[in-house]
């Protein structure tokens, strides 16, 4: 927790749109970001006209909104302009099939345009738009439709018939599949219809307006848990308040911004912010294709000269084990800002980017369940590496214990560790998981949202992430956090990745085991093991340290970024590995 990370106007290469936090945090209202994004107290509100239509109305359609890119493809480029008229078209296509607001459109696509169009003009339509990832297997793919009762899927002519076709049957509640041809290639596929016929015969696009109200479901994002089938969010209109407030604050997005988010929207990253947020803002954002590779996305900083970079701590952790000689003569002079969400970011990845790339990265804390970032390291103000930060204004956060009784007890001493909580209200907050109306009252208490996730909060108000509550090791009546040892372990020079769980053990309960992947120019090897068990040992001490070590070539991770280590837990002891939905390479 040392290392602090001071901040001066000579590091802002543009004004920070805050740099009073208490001052901003008492002066803030929801009712002053509505007047920003220029709609009133109560009435209509559409999450896809504030982020599009807005811009033509204020004389801002010209304006680039995307930038696509392709390996061995020149770069298509969107304007405001042209992304309404396109969303209006989908919009029309929606009408002219019969679905109604409030009905489900999926999404199965790589980055691709249609994949934008089919989420924004969804939501003028207003449907409940849910994107999943293009990498799902055939399985996961159905249960997410049926749970969600899906009436239309949006996919590409070859996701089709490698994944959709082979369950179609099994998924009663999907009328309309519509598919997209890439690059030629034919749609003809029994029982199906051609994307791009019906946007042309759409025209002009919808003949009636749909009017959306905040409350309206709008987003149903699905998240797994360790066993059993995933669960869905619904998230509503009113979440563009958050969209708005947290790119403002936490990502500092200004309007001539080139913004770069690498997140799948098939993740609620991917779409809070690699969709609308940085369309709210009117900024510019490069949308990248491809699978993660270190060169092509050192290449795509420079040439896109992109400003504000999104990323998760998986990508970091990449790049640094891809090693610094792929940025000889690489210059970022655009540059201003790095962030990281997804899981914890160690604080070695946060003094890599301050060294490596010149910049300091961000870490942030958010879940799908909050729909948008809570709590943020922003711009303006010091990094202590390996803290989340400080919430952001308009959100209350506390560390919270359950007393004898069950009730919450809030707890205001620093450094103890307790659930960290938000104070229910905020416009994102999700408003109910699919068919589990008792599992999501469940997460709360009173008036606090409870995270699952174990944290501290110190003096000076900044947040520390412990361990989700069911990963906490508990050791010879210590309780270990496995963030802290993964961290101590990844400033070994030789460690790339590390991820920890506790072994059943006779006498302590539980003892500490490390899996690690290695740097490249490492091997592994008894020696190795061994000074890595030492270099732990040496920073944590004997009972927090780790008993064991296994390299690995690479550890599982969830396609968000996300090191599972239920999984490795599952796999060490021979038990069930439970859902594996969203496990990468996987199914």
């Amino acid at each position: 927790m040392d290392g602090l990370i001071e901040k001066s106007k000579a590091d802002w290469k543009v004004a920070p749109n805050f740099t009073d936090y208490a001052a901003e945090r008492q002066r803030f209202t929801w009712q002053w970001v509505r007047e920003r994004l220029g709609i009133g107290r109560k009435g209509p509100i559409n999450i896809a006209r504030l982020a599009v239509d807005r811009h033509l109305a204020e004389g801002r359609g010209g304006k680039v909104a995307f930038r696509f890119l392709a390996a061995g493809r020149p770069v298509r480029t969107m304007s405001y302009a042209e992304l309404a008229r396109a969303t209006n078209r989908f919009c029309a296509v929606l009408q002219r099939l019969g679905v109604r607001k409030g009905e489900r459109v999926f999404v199965l696509a790589r980055r691709i345009p249609e994949l934008y169009v089919t989420v924004l003009g969804a939501l003028k339509q207003g449907c409940v738009v849910s994107p999943l990832f293009s990498a799902f297997g055939p399985e996961p793919i159905a249960t997410r439709i049926n749970l969600g009762a899906g009436k239309v899927l949006v996919t590409t002519a070859d996701l089709y018939r490698r994944k959709v076709a082979p369950v179609r049957e099994k998924m009663p509640s999907l009328a309309h599949v519509l598919l997209v041809g890439e690059e030629g290639e034919s749609v003809a596929e029994p029982a199906t219809l051609d994307y791009a016929a019906l946007m042309a015969e759409a025209g002009e696009g919808a003949d009636v307006e749909v009017v959306t109200e905040s409350e309206d479901p709008a987003l149903l994002h699905f998240t797994s848990g360790t066993t059993g089938t995933p669960k869905g969010a619904v998230h509503v209109h009113e979440a563009v308040l958050m969209h708005w407030a947290s790119s403002y604050y936490a990502l500092d997005l200004h309007a001539d911004d080139i913004f770069w988010c690498t997140a799948d929207p098939g993740w609620v990253t991917g779409t809070s912010y690699g969709v609308i947020a940085p369309l709210l803002h009117g900024t510019t954002s490069v949308i990248d294709c491809e699978e993660f590779d270190a060169e092509r996305w050192y290449d795509i900083l420079a040439s896109e000269s992109v400003s504000v970079w999104y990323t998760a701590p998986t990508a970091i952790r990449m790049l640094m084990k891809a090693g610094e000689a792929l940025l000889r003569g690489r210059r970022f002079p655009a540059l201003r800002l790095i962030a990281s969400v997804g899981e914890p970011l160690n604080p070695e990845a946060v003094r890599w980017g301050q060294a490596v790339l010149g910049l300091p990265i961000h870490d942030n804390w958010w879940q799908t369940e909050t729909g948008g970032i809570m709590i943020a390291n922003t711009p303006a103000f010091a990094i202590k590496p390996g803290s989340m930060g400080r919430p952001l204004p308009g959100v209350d956060a506390a560390i919270v214990r359950r007393g004898e009784g069950g009730e919450v007890v809030l707890v205001e001493q620093p450094d103890v560790e307790g659930e960290l909580a938000l104070r229910r209200g905020w416009p994102s907050m999700f408003r109910g998981y699919l068919g589990m109306e008792e599992r999501y009252r469940q997460c709360f208490a009173g008036d606090w949202y409870l995270s699952g996730d174990l944290a501290k909060r110190d003096a000076d108000g900044y947040f520390w992430f412990v361990g989700r509550r069911d990963d906490v090791i508990k050791s010879a009546g210590h309780l270990i956090g496995p963030f802290e040892v993964e961290s101590v372990l990844m400033e070994h020079p030789a460690v790339a990745e590390a991820g920890v769980i506790g072994k059943p053990d006779a006498v302590v309960g539980e003892v500490v085991k490390a899996f690690v992947a290695l740097k490249k120019g490492f091997e592994d090897s008894e020696a190795l093991r061994q000074e890595l068990l030492a270099h732990a040992r040496k920073r944590l001490g004997a009972v927090v340290a780790p008993k064991e070590i296994t390299v690995l070539a690479n550890l599982p991770r969830t396609r968000s970024g996300k090191i599972m280590r239920r999984l490795l837990k599952a796999r060490e002891l021979g038990l069930p590995e439970g859902d594996l939905s969203t496990l990468e390479g996987g199914a």
